[in-house]
């Protein structure tokens, strides 16, 4: 294979960015080509590349960068069927996200930055999943978290923003302070950095240290793939354009955790301590994320718990020692969540609110966004994991590796031995999972109902005090799906419908990862859809019972004063609030883990700040002005002192003799 192909996949969106950095302002026409052709031109050639490969092999190449006298760093390739899926995965949502952003970013002063960006946070993924070298993975893998602040912080006049942005750097980079430490540990572990040694020492048993390892590389997975306790910024992170927010979680940033346990599995397979750690870690965050889902109003917030779940399920077949799950779950995911999210911008800009009570009072919704109504259904579907489309397939092959490892037969091909599994993260990623299908069916229903179904009490033409959101533009509801972000949504939509099909019944899915059969077992596709259709139904459900409400209290207030008030009350009604009962308000603020963190961290940290700020005002600077005003008066007192009257020093010499004889005589 020719090298310039996969060298060039990271390289174009690099120079893309730096061009358009560099000319945005003086040239503001170049930003919209700057910014999709060289990211539409890296998904072909990632394409090609991954073509050209084939099934069954790999390419490795590399050049030592510079002698550190120990493991060396190289700028290295690792090309096989693994990371060409994720590279075409990358290279199709970037796409349709620089498509998307011209039109729904299109009168945005700032589009030139915003969309430079974009490109470069594409290039490091890009360089994560195509790096040979650990220590040149990490270099892609911080520059998304830079780019993350940025991105995040683009409408950086909104305190939110503000907030969201910093929230997400600092979290992220509490992960990765271990995670370097775990680099290093695991370099001088197999005497290199590149992985395809680190993979065969590990295959040999050779790292002394392998539970240490995984569980500090787990803190950088649990930061970057929002996993519990590290998932925090994910949510916050909406405040950033809706088109980042399908980039993030979609393709790049929260992918990278997972990619990397992925790619390392082997190393994480010589300890059942770091495995069993992680199926805990994620079966909290499967759980925790789809409650706090069915209690949140905001569009782009339901979406943002949806993907923290969603991560827990391919870091469950993580733990399980499935990484063909983990990875089929993961292109899966990619593609109805990009599309999940792209169609909530839609939405969001025809009906100028994130919020889907405040969506439920707007007449004929569904009927200005056409496009986004149903593809959005589609993705739901996906989400929910019905047959037959690709989140059935992905989910229920994480379900499968679970009970496979719950039983002693983890289908770890040639990764490593499956005993290293233990059955309790089986049992353990198998109960949180089949509980995470009914709740996401639970609340992916609640949110189509809602949003687009319900019967406005009384009907008005738009909600009055629907907030309104900074990153949208006043727009005209005829014309809410520009050409521009219409498409992208139908592009999305094919593999949302046919990825896991055509994947698994052509078998060339499996053979691309180097693993075992991923059709699901018959066991737990029952289990999993049953739970998923039960999901619905209650949902479905609780809906008609708030409804019913809605309708009453609207007739039994009929003529009397304030009408609007109570109908429009009754109308907001949540169907979530129904199905949690008690939890519904631990649930909407997230169990907690802010406050916690906020009287854990921040809290001790600003106090501390206030302490040292005091002491720099009130003693350092207070020393400092003294030892500077002391000279002064020094030289005052001095100047008192010379007169210039010479029998005035001649007074105070003979006063200093007879001072001298007095002392001298009572001395002896």
């Amino acid at each position: 294979m020719n090298l310039a192909l996969p060298i060039l996949v990271p390289a174009l969106p690099a120079l893309g960015a730096a061009a358009g950095l560099a000319t945005g302002r003086r040239y503001p026409g170049l930003a919209r080509p700057l910014a999709v052709l060289p990211v539409a031109v890296s998904a072909v050639l990632a394409l090609v590349t991954a073509l050209q490969l084939g099934t069954g092999s790999t390419l490795d190449a590399a050049t030592r960068l510079a002698p550190t006298g120990g493991p060396e760093i190289s700028l290295a390739l690792h090309l096989d069927g693994f990371s060409s899926l994720i590279s075409v995965l990358v290279g199709l949502v970037a796409t349709c996200v620089q498509v998307y952003s011209t039109a729904y970013l299109e009168d945005d002063p700032r589009y030139p930055s915003y969309a430079a960006l974009v490109s470069l946070f594409t290039a490091a993924m890009f360089l994560v999943v195509y790096s040979g070298d650990l220590i040149v993975l990490l270099v892609g893998w911080e520059v998304m978290g830079i780019c993350s602040y940025f991105l995040i912080g683009h409408h950086w006049e909104t305190a939110d923003a503000r907030t969201a942005s910093l929230k997400a750097f600092l979290v992220t980079k509490l992960g990765d302070v271990p995670f370097l430490f775990g680099l290093f540990l695991l370099g001088a572990d197999a005497g290199s950095f590149r992985i395809t040694e680190v993979l065969r020492t590990a295959a040999t048993g050779g790292l002394d240290h392998p539970t240490l390892i995984a569980l500090l590389l787990l803190a950088g997975v649990a930061g970057k793939s929002a996993q519990f306790p590290l998932h925090t910024w994910l949510p916050d992170a909406m405040a950033g354009p809706t088109p980042v927010s399908a980039l993030i979680h979609a393709a790049t940033m929260v992918a990278a955790g997972i990619y990397l346990v992925a790619r390392l599995l082997p190393v994480f397979l010589l300890s059942s301590a770091a495995l069993l750690v992680l199926a805990v870690m994620a079966a909290v965050t499967m759980v925790g994320s789809a409650l706090c889902a069915l209690a949140q109003d905001d569009l782009k917030r339901v979406l943002a718990y949806s993907t923290v779940g969603q991560l827990g399920y391919m870091a469950g077949a993580l733990a399980s020692g499935d990484r063909q799950a983990a990875v089929f779950h993961l292109v899966s995911h990619g593609a109805f969540k990009a599309l999940l999210f792209l169609t909530a911008g839609v939405v969001i800009h025809a009906a100028h609110t994130n919020s889907i009570s405040a969506m439920s009072r707007i007449d004929g919704l569904r009927r200005r966004v056409p496009d986004a109504y149903w593809t959005m259904g589609i993705a739901l579907v996906a989400l929910v994991g019905l047959p037959p489309f690709a989140g059935f397939f992905s989910k229920e092959s994480v379900l499968t590796a679970a009970e496979h490892a719950a039983h002693g037969e983890a289908l770890t091909g040639t990764l490593g031995p499956a005993s290293a599994v233990p059955a309790a993260a089986g049992w353990t990623v198998l109960a949180a999972g089949l509980l995470t299908a009914l709740l996401t069916a639970a609340y992916a229903t609640r949110l189509w109902l809602v949003a687009f179904h319900a019967k406005p009490v009384p009907p008005v033409a738009a909600p009055a005090d629907a907030p309104y959101s900074p990153e949208i533009d006043e727009a005209d509801p005829a014309h809410a799906e520009p050409a521009a972000m219409r498409w992208p949504l139908w592009v999305l939509a094919v593999p949302t419908m046919g990825f896991g099909l055509l994947g698994l019944r052509s078998d060339w899915l499996p053979a691309l990862l180097d693993g075992e059969s991923l059709r699901p077992g018959f066991e737990t596709a029952v289990l999993g859809t049953g739970a998923a259709l039960i999901g619905v139904l209650v949902a479905y459900a609780a809906w008609r019972t708030v409804n019913a409400r809605a309708v009453a209290a609207a007739a039994q207030s009929a003529g009397e004063a304030g009408l609007v008030a109570e109908a429009a009350e009754a109308a907001a009604t949540d169907p979530g609030r129904l199905l949690l009962g008690p939890l519904y308000g631990p649930a909407q603020h997230g169990f907690g883990v802010d406050r916690f963190y906020g009287a854990l961290f921040v809290r001790p940290t600003a106090a501390a700040a206030r302490l040292v700020r005091f002491l720099d005002r009130a003693v350092v600077e207070t020393y400092v002005r003294g030892a500077g005003a002391a000279p002064g008066w020094l030289g005052r007192a001095v100047r008192f002192a010379q007169t210039g009257n010479a029998q005035g020093y001649l007074s105070a010499l003979l006063a200093g003799a007879v001072l001298l004889v007095v002392l001298v005589a009572v001395g002896s």
